[in-house]
């Protein structure tokens, strides 16, 4: 171990020497190969040189003979064509999952989405349903999760997962529509506090990702994945997670289709929320420049898109790592401009202002924080009503002694928290 690491630091520090005397910045260099900066700041630390694909292009801008970044010369013609690229992507991704992959016994609770998510025989098919309408029933379930509609979305999940699992027994394209399923049960588990059943979707969605083969629907496994890690206090590991995952997907942003955009751009923005979870300033920094320099590619942001990312999206994970680093003015002034703007999207819209109440609350505004509630209230009435909003009620309602603020206390009542 010690001899590799030792390998890959002799490796990094050629490549910087090589820039170095060629007079090149790291984002010269980078917008030469299609990467972010701070891919080539990394390579140069001897992260990441395993990807022999980017050391060799690395060498090969640099004019550094490849012998001496540990590989063997190559013949010009002998270049990778576009198959064999996802291949080796989907490679990495599926180390990283078999690698870090470690679910939870799942708890009881949510009776039949619980249900479907158990491994068991295949259920029958109610009627045979082409691949289109299957497709559009999944993005359906899609748009019930953007419009915060919680209890719909828990009522036709298990019987779209039925029908998905009967299909995706022959199909790698319906392998990834069941695996985007298991992805959507996971985050309403999320948002239900029910981590152990969040664990159990999660290990599902993975096996039908890698079953399906496709990277974009493994970067949104992962991206799930990595949420639940963060929301467990396993920080670290959920920004080694995406970070080793994201690196497999960086470049070329302006030859990559939106679908593909808005997945890594996604997977980023999980490491912003699991790098400020770990109080990392660093990392959360470098997540959110290259999340805006995805945002420049792709502006997916409507309740029906396959993924909601854009540069919308970004700025609210701005906000909310601010809160969680206790940076309440920052995240109030990056706020402002997004509460003028019309956000499509009710669960991003709910999202910026209970970020704002997080915000207000910090700086003891009780009254703005409870207004702020009752603005994400009409964006989504159930989202508010979920554990962790709740908790933030009951903490602005307790800190009200004097009882100043009856209808914050009235509110919470409704809410069914400690007034």
């Amino acid at each position: 171990m010690a001899d590799a690491y030792d390998e890959a630091r002799r490796i990094g520090e050629v490549i910087r020497r090589a820039r170095v005397l060629a007079k090149r910045s790291q984002t010269d260099v980078a917008a030469a190969l299609g990467y972010h900066q701070s891919k080539v700041s990394r390579l140069e630390q001897g992260r990441g040189t395993e990807d022999s694909r980017v050391v060799r292009a690395a060498a090969l801008e640099l004019g550094i003979p490849l012998p001496a970044v540990g590989l063997a010369a190559m013949p010009e013609t002998s270049t990778c064509d576009t198959e064999t690229e996802d291949m080796h992507r989907r490679t990495f991704l599926a180390a990283s999952i078999a690698a870090l992959t470690t679910p939870a016994a799942p708890a009881a609770g949510h009776g039949d989405l619980v249900r479907s998510l158990l491994p068991g025989p295949v259920p029958a098919a109610e009627e045979p349903q082409d691949a289109l309408d299957l497709s559009d029933r999944v993005t359906a379930v899609r748009r019930l999760f953007c419009t915060c509609d919680y209890a719909e979305l828990e009522r036709v999940l298990p019987t779209l997962i039925g029908s998905l699992r009967h299909a995706a027994t022959g199909s790698s394209q319906a392998a990834g529509l069941l695996a985007t399923a298991y992805q959507t049960s996971a985050s309403l588990l999320l948002k239900l506090s029910d981590h152990g059943n969040a664990w159990l979707a999660v290990g599902r969605a993975m096996a039908e990702a890698e079953r399906c083969g496709d990277p974009v629907v493994l970067a949104s496994s992962v991206r799930v994945q990595a949420h639940l890690l963060a929301r467990e206090k396993h920080t670290a590991q959920a920004v080694t997670l995406v970070r080793h995952t994201a690196d497999q997907l960086t470049g070329a942003y302006d030859k990559r289709a939106p679908r593909y955009l808005a997945a890594l751009g996604l997977l980023l923005l999980r490491g912003v929320t699991a790098a400020s979870g770990g109080s990392d300033r660093s990392a959360t920094k470098d997540f959110l420049t290259e999340a805006k320099d995805v945002a420049r590619y792709v502006d997916l942001d409507r309740p029906d898109a396959w993924a909601n990312f854009s540069p919308t999206n970004v700025a609210l994970h701005a906000v909310s790592a601010a809160v969680t680093f206790g940076d309440a003015g920052v995240a109030l002034e990056t706020a402002r401009p997004l509460m003028r703007r019309h956000i499509p999207v009710p669960e991003r819209r709910a999202a910026l202002w209970v970020e704002a109440a997080r915000a207000y609350s910090q700086q003891g505004r009780l009254a703005d924080g409870y207004q702020a509630l009752r603005i994400a209230e009409s964006c989504a009435a159930q989202d508010i009503r979920r554990p962790a909003v709740r908790e933030l009620v009951a903490d602005l309602a307790a800190r009200d002694r004097r009882r100043a603020l009856p209808e914050l206390h009235h509110f919470s009542r409704q809410l069914g928290v400690p007034a």
